[in-house]
């Protein structure tokens, strides 16, 4: 196991008035003050972008449209947008998360700010009377060395005449001297205790800070991963419901809905005018058809242009579209009518009956019960 060094067993400097291991521990911390309001910036940032993405995310799903779509693929569009909605709501929602952490961290860094001004304002006073004392005792020293020297010249000019003075300024200044060493033994204490307080205050700030830093990107990290996984499971709804999409269905969904008929259109034959016109002219094709006789009938269909009467007997057919006539010997129908067919032409015209009613019709529009 790794012990762990301490701030107070590691910067003491041998100049007795030299400031400089305290400055480096100061230096660290405000390194890591700035540290701090990266870290809060990069969370700022990155909230903005999250939330600006939401956001974004949120617009799309909204305006993707797919309303004209229909059945499983229109169910499954349907849920994409709700998911990416979603999605850009689980942004948002980190977004805000990292903003209460960027509030967390700026009121972090403030509290260590007062903590540390509280020390750094002692440490900063005990040091300047450490330093004004450490001079005035040096100046006292230079003193009263002087006042030795002097007093050695005085003493040896008094040993021979035999003068010896009661006070003597050595004495004085070496009083002086040893009383401002005394003081200066005293500050260096305080200095010293407050020195290895502050250090230890911090040290704990330092490790404080760096694991607050380091549970700040975990937890930033965490968030990331979160996101990812319920983003995942947005998406995996959506997966489930394009599973169910089917394209037979829909295709036999839009049928359904839209269908139109399953018979084609009848060709276009060819009518000769003087045939058609002669056969106006003839006997009334209209009545002799509401009693169809086989020679009157033969006659009938005769004027018809490549109509040749096939007698089926009595058999009802069901008209599959509306069509009006366009000419007297022609009957028109509704979608839905019920018909007798009387005889079919080879040109695609029948002979048809209903409620009494009696004429040419497109075969193609009927369809057997």
């Amino acid at each position: 196991v790794r012990m762990t060094l301490l701030f107070k067993d590691a910067f003491w400097v041998k100049d007795f008035i030299s400031n400089i291991g305290y400055e480096i521990i100061c230096q660290r911390l405000n390194d890591g003050r700035r540290t701090c309001k990266d870290m809060e910036e990069l969370l700022r940032m990155r909230a903005s972008a999250e939330e600006k993405y939401g956001k974004e995310l949120v617009a799309i799903a909204r305006k993707a449209g797919g309303l004209y779509e229909i059945c499983t693929l229109r169910t499954s569009f349907d849920e994409m947008k709700a998911q990416i909605e979603n999605v850009g709501n689980l942004h948002i929602q980190l977004s805000g998360l990292l903003k209460e952490e960027v509030k967390r961290m700026e009121q972090f860094r403030e509290r260590q700010k007062e903590q540390r001004k509280k020390y750094e304002v002692l440490m900063e006073k005990v040091h300047k009377t450490k330093v004004s004392l450490y001079k005035k005792t040096i100046d006292s020293k230079k003193s009263y060395e002087q006042r030795c020297r002097e007093a050695d010249e005085t003493e040896q000019t008094a040993e021979k005449l035999s003068n010896t003075p009661t006070v003597t300024p050595k004495q004085i200044d070496k009083k002086q001297y040893i009383s401002n060493i005394e003081q200066l033994d005293s500050i260096r204490q305080e200095w010293e205790s407050t020195h290895i307080s502050t250090c230890e205050m911090f040290q704990q700030q330092e490790e404080d800070r760096l694991c607050v830093l380091r549970n700040a990107l975990w937890v930033h990290c965490n968030h990331l991963s979160m996101q990812c996984v319920k983003a995942d499971e947005c998406y995996e709804e959506a997966r489930k419901t394009l599973e169910t999409c089917d394209i037979t269905t829909d295709n036999n969904c839009f049928v359904d809905m839209r269908q139109t008929g399953s018979v084609p259109p009848a060709p276009v034959s060819y009518e000769n005018y003087y045939e058609r016109d002669y056969a106006d002219q003839g006997n009334g094709m209209g009545a002799n058809l509401c009693n169809p006789s086989a020679a009157e009938t033969s006659g009938v269909y005769a004027s018809v242009p490549g109509f040749q009467e096939q007698n089926l007997g009595v058999e009802q057919y069901t008209a599959v579209y509306d069509y009006t006539a366009q000419r007297e010997d022609e009957l028109s129908l509704c979608c839905g009518d019920i018909l007798i067919v009387m005889a079919q032409g080879d040109d695609g015209w029948w002979m048809v009956q209903r409620n009494g009613s009696t004429g040419l019709v497109p075969g193609s529009y009927l369809a057997k019960e």
